[in-house]
């Protein structure tokens, strides 16, 4: 007669570090608060639970009641907490030592807040590569769990995937849970007897000598947060019903993976490819080769072999979105940098608010982008440069820079002029564009060059070829977000046209064409370009004052021609309420609507979001527009428009042989107390 099969029963919390206070309250209303409210009262139910290192924290500052009734379940030993690096970063693609330091800070804060050390951890995006497995280790990490798909690729079958391996790196050992697909699609979607009948099947499918293991392991979020998942799991009952039935059954038993890990033996020997979950395949290749890849699953499906062979359909991983985006490929590249910087600054120095904006900038979710992720969601990118900005300026007090540098920092084969001064630094992307990628001001911890360029997405597809609106149900239980197509805005032909340009400040045209510069030798810290048109030569200097940024282009000949700049700002505020032009004294409109002026000389950008305002002032008149930028992204809840800056265009005809452009930033005085 065979044994009851284990249920390894796990959820995964987790909310961007910077995510608004209102998701966070309505997550917290509509999923986490419910959930441990079902589970307390079913003590004999044992899961796994991991909670992000930064939404930890939110929880138990705001929520200590339901962080009481978590506290209480792991004393009585119903739940087992997972250990992960403590910002939620790709543990990947950050530096060895701060993967040790990640892991270590948040085990220590699960030990010392609800009282047990992990011995299992959760992957960020279940995103594999061996070279994780020492930090792990030596973090007294002993098993982690990914998804099945990840040893279909090493070989695998599915049949032998009911229990644990082993795999090895650099003489640490690390057992491998591998993630069921089947629940992770049935979970919390089909009907509640259908998942239980499923989970009662694979009790006789293997000897009783060794126990089946059933594991499940995925995003909390599906229970309450996802369309339609709040009614259907607590209105309508679906949590209650299978926790019921499971208990219930004498063929499910459920567990904790500490307890399966200790009376099981591993199931051998395996070495997994780097690799995430299978939709990432998709997401992280470019538009053309993602779409090729679609179209490969697409014909296996409809031929029916795709289950039996998707494991050698393979696309991207996971690194790729740095070489897909330039904006996420820069961040990434900076964060490498100051992670340097601290490690070589002398211990002495070393302050704990360093390290935990050094571990904020390592966040994920602001680096890639899918139906999940947040490179798209300008509040996410913005806290990992006010972590990089606060970070810099604190190691530049301890470590002084040079005022004026250059090298290739985010590794494209073009160089990156550095100029700064205390208070603010730009950075001028070596390329005919001669153009301001990132202009930091230190007072505020932000970054005004942070903005996203359109590029052809993958799902432009489903937009172009007028996909409706659809949320179809499979059988009785409910669509997942993987299947619907939705809209929340109306998107036309012209939003998801991709951008010619770098949505940076100060790119130049001259009579609508580019102007193309080439690299002068620097005099003192000026930064000085000049056009490679010889036959209408323009050269342009790029200064910093205090709070002031100076743009200064000179004419060496008179010319019949228009003369324009384009300045790419984030601004907090966005089209929000808190964004607002100011003109004469007078409110014309916020960020999020178009301005026409003429004979321009002064105008200021106030934020409240920022806490402060950039005052953009002109030496002659000058024709003046702006405009929001959106881009269109994808997300569990539909296609979206977002907007990314304000688009100033300052145009003027070439009469006079100088035009000095000046962005003073000013920090509102509410916040200097």
């Amino acid at each position: 007669m065979s044994q009851p099969v284990s249920l390894l029963f796990g959820v995964h919390a987790h909310q961007p570090v910077g995510n608004f206070p209102s998701v966070l309250i309505d997550a917290h209303l509509r999923c986490y608060k419910p959930f441990l409210q079902v589970l307390y009262r079913y003590p004999e139910f044992r899961f796994a639970v991991h909670f992000s290192g930064w939404l930890l924290d939110y929880l138990l500052l705001h929520y200590p009641e339901d962080m009481a009734l978590l506290r209480e379940m792991v004393a009585r030993n119903q739940v087992e907490l997972f250990g992960a690096g403590d910002t939620e970063p790709v543990l990947a693609v950050i530096p060895n030592r701060d993967r040790i330091g990640q892991i270590e800070t948040f085990s220590t804060k699960l030990a010392e807040k609800l009282g047990q050390r992990p011995q299992g951890a959760w992957l960020t995006e279940r995103v594999w590569e061996s070279t994780v497995v020492p930090a792990l280790t030596d973090c007294g990490i002993r098993y982690v769990i990914v998804d099945d798909y990840h040893f279909l690729c090493a070989g695998k079958t599915a049949a032998e995937l009911n229990g644990f391996f082993t795999t090895e790196e650099d003489s640490r050992k690390l057992d491998l849970f591998p993630i069921s697909e089947s629940l992770r699609y049935r979970i919390p979607f089909a009907p509640a007897d259908e998942t239980v009948a499923y989970l009662e099947s694979l009790a006789d499918l293997h000897p009783s000598h060794a126990r089946t293991a059933s594991i499940y392991f995925d995003d909390i979020e599906k229970f309450g947060i996802w369309p339609e998942t709040y009614q259907w799991v607590y209105e309508k009952g679906w949590l209650e019903q299978f926790i019921q039935k499971v208990l219930a059954s004498p063929k499910i038993r459920t567990q904790h993976y500490s307890e399966y890990h200790a009376s099981e033996k591993t199931r051998g020997i395996v070495y997994l490819p780097t690799v995430s979950y299978i939709e990432m395949n998709e997401w992280s290749l470019p538009a053309p080769s993602a779409n090729a890849y679609s179209d490969l699953i697409q014909q296996a499906k409809e031929q029916g072999w795709f289950e039996h062979k998707k494991a050698h359909l393979r696309g991207g991983i996971w690194k790729n979105f740095f070489s897909r985006y330039p904006e996420s490929n820069w961040m990434h590249k900076r964060m490498l940098s100051l992670s340097a910087r601290l490690a070589a600054l002398p211990q002495s120095l070393h302050k704990p608010l360093m390290l935990q904006k050094l571990y904020e900038s390592q966040a994920n979710d602001a680096y890639w982008h899918g139906l999940f992720g947040g490179l798209y969601l300008p509040h996410l990118r913005r806290a990992v440069y006010h972590a990089l900005v606060e970070l810099e300026a604190m190691l530049d007090a301890c470590s002084p820079r040079p005022p004026y540098f250059t090298e290739d920092t985010d590794l494209d084969g073009i160089e990156e002029t550095y100029c700064q001064n205390g208070l603010l630094q730009t950075v001028v992307k070596r390329d005919p564009y001669a153009s301001i990628c990132e202009l930091d001001a230190y007072a505020l911890g932000h970054n005004f060059g942070d903005t996203l360029r359109n590029q052809t997405e993958h799902y432009y597809r489903k937009i172009q070829s007028g996909g409706e609106d659809s949320s179809a149900h499979s059988g009785d239980g409910i669509a997942s977000a993987h299947d619907r197509v939705s809209y929340k805005h109306d998107i036309s032909a012209a939003d998801i046209v991709a951008d010619d340009h770098p949505r940076s400040l100060f790119v130049d045209r001259l009579d609508g064409l580019f102007v193309h510069y080439r690299n002068l030798e620097p005099v003192l810290e000026n930064q000085h370009y000049e056009s490679s048109n010889t036959a209408h030569p323009i050269r342009k200097y790029i200064t910093l004052h205090d709070h002031t940024l100076q743009v200064m282009y000179r004419f060496d000949v008179k010319m019949q021609s228009l003369f324009c700049t384009e300045i790419n700002l984030a601004m907090p505020s966005c089209d929000g309420m808190g964004g607002r032009y100011i003109h004469q004294g007078h409110v014309p409109c916020g960020f999020g609507q178009c301005l026409q002026l003429k004979d321009l000389i002064e105008i200021t950008l106030e934020d409240d979001t920022l806490g402060g305002s950039i005052v953009l002032k002109t030496s002659a008149s000058v024709s003046f527009q702006a405009q929001p930028h959106f881009s269109v992204s994808q997300s569990e809840s539909g296609f979206e428009k977002i907007m990314q800056a304000t688009t100033l265009l300052l145009e003027w005809p070439v009469t006079a042989q100088e035009l000095i452009i000046t962005l003073e930033i000013r920090r509102h005085s509410a916040l200097s107390t």
